[in-house]
């Protein structure tokens, strides 16, 4: 870790360098580490550590961005210098107003020492926990334990002041046979929340349950999702239609819907970077403090999150949803919740007469974004149901649904839910029993 003094100091450095009108510091720094294995063996032991300085410079309307990872002086000066320059080379933005003024910053638990201490022998003991459970049924197993400390410092002319260290830890495993296959991961800011043996006997209980797989038409039919499903549906609906820059732009969903009922009442999501159950970040990548954004409400749409940029176009102030700049996608939620029941995935199972049980789905793409329509395919555990008991594996189908029509269609929710890690945060998820799911495919595995 640099340290708040460290960074803070480099943000002033490259700010004193700058001849810009404005100009914003951005400074991450990351130290990841990485225990791979495949069968049943440990293959890659890996360490990374980088921090870059990302410089966001104003002429006007113009804005420039450079960056670099050399924190010598030199190298500072250069790169505020840069951004300068490619500001002035930039078409004028109508919609730029201002670099964000400062706001009161929130506290949120986004550090556990123990995280940052955990080292390869440790990591190594958890996989060789998999690997041992996996062979003792003759299966293999795959995957990675990644654990990673990085810090966020942004600093801009106008008086933003930000810092805050993060850590996280993420234990995912493949567990495999001839026909079957078998997922578990775990996510937490703190290691200790990680336990291997129950990850590893999620994943080889799969693997055993959904061997000798037989093959089943495309069906519409009941379904339960599990958290994993769960997860990377709504994933992919965020990143469709949660951010305003995808409204302004004609592409989401929520467009010319807030306020009106987009799925069932009993659905609630919404964005809490403050919420230490998640992947917590008190503010974005531009230190403006994060805002609670209740984006669906019992069913309503009612709000999507906000950068400045975004915000300034709609007469509003930014939710705190900044990506680093520059980039395509606008603000996003980076710390989802979807709202739990009071249902276990037992009673869900007992509940359907005829359907099927998804662990997770892969190779998620859009069909129709202002649908909210994706396709994809089942992975790692699809099992059919029959008078409210699990009847065997099949083998995986392909769905093509919109995902609105399913959670309109949501008859129990889970009463637990699972912290699911992906590029941009965390999503926080319930599983869910889905009264009508469409599989338009099959495959022959």
């Amino acid at each position: 870790m640099q340290g708040y003094d460290k960074m803070t100091k480099l943000a002033q450095s490259v700010l004193a360098y700058s001849t810009a009108e404005q100009t914003e510091v951005v400074l991450l720094s990351a130290d990841t580490q990485l225990t791979r294995f495949a069968n049943s063996a440990i293959h890659q032991n890996v360490a990374e550590r980088n921090v870059e300085v990302r410089v966001r410079a104003t002429a006007g309307k113009r804005i420039g961005v450079a960056s670099v990872n050399n924190l010598q002086d030199m190298a500072l000066e250069q790169v505020a210098q840069q951004a300068l320059q490619l500001a002035l080379l930039q078409p004028e933005d109508p919609d730029f107003v201002s670099l964000p003024a400062p706001r009161p910053l929130s506290e949120a638990a986004t550090f556990v020492r123990e995280t940052t201490d955990h080292g390869p022998e440790q990591r190594a003991a958890a996989v060789g926990t998999i690997c041992a459970r996996a062979k003792d049924q003759g299966l293999v197993a795959s995957g990675a334990f990644t654990t990673t400390t990085a810090e966020v410092c942004v600093h801009n002319s106008l008086g933003v002041q930000a810092y805050a260290p993060t850590t996280l830890s993420n234990l995912t495993t493949v567990v495999m046979s001839e026909d079957s296959s078998g997922y578990s991961s775990a996510a937490s800011p703190d290691v200790r929340g990680i336990d291997p043996e129950a990850t590893g006997r999620e994943a080889v209980d799969k693997a055993v349950r959904s061997s000798k797989p037989r093959a089943i038409d495309p069906i519409e039919c009941p379904v339960v999702l599990e958290e994993y499903a769960v997860a990377g549906l709504l994933m992919y609906i965020a990143y469709l239609g949660f951010g305003a820059l995808s409204v302004h732009e004609g592409r989401s969903f929520m467009a010319n819907k807030l306020g009106q009922q987009i799925t069932g009442k009993n659905i609630s999501i919404w964005d809490d970077g403050l919420d230490g159950s998640g992947m917590p970040l008190p503010f974005d990548f531009e230190g403006t403090p994060k805002q609670r954004v209740d984006i669906i409400s019992r069913g309503t749409a009612n709000a999507v999150v906000y950068d400045s940029l975004t915000a300034s176009r709609d007469g509003t102030e930014s939710t705190g949803h900044a990506l680093p700049v520059p980039n395509t996608e606008g603000p996003l939620p980076t710390n989802l919740f979807m709202q739990r029941g009071n249902a276990s995935k037992t009673d869900m199972c007992a509940a359907i007469s005829r359907g099927l049980w998804v662990t997770r789905f892969h190779y998620v793409n859009a069909v129709h974004p202002l649908k909210a329509l994706l396709t994809g395919m089942t992975r790692d555990g699809t099992f059919w149901i029959e008078d409210g008991e699990i009847a065997g594996a099949v083998k995986n189908l392909r769905f093509t649904q919109g995902i609105l029509e399913a959670l309109s269609a949501v008859r129990m929710i889970g009463s637990e839910t699972k912290l699911v890690s992906d590029y941009l945060g965390g999503v926080r998820v319930p599983a869910l029993l889905i009264d009508r799911f469409a599989f338009t495919g099959a495959t022959v595995f």
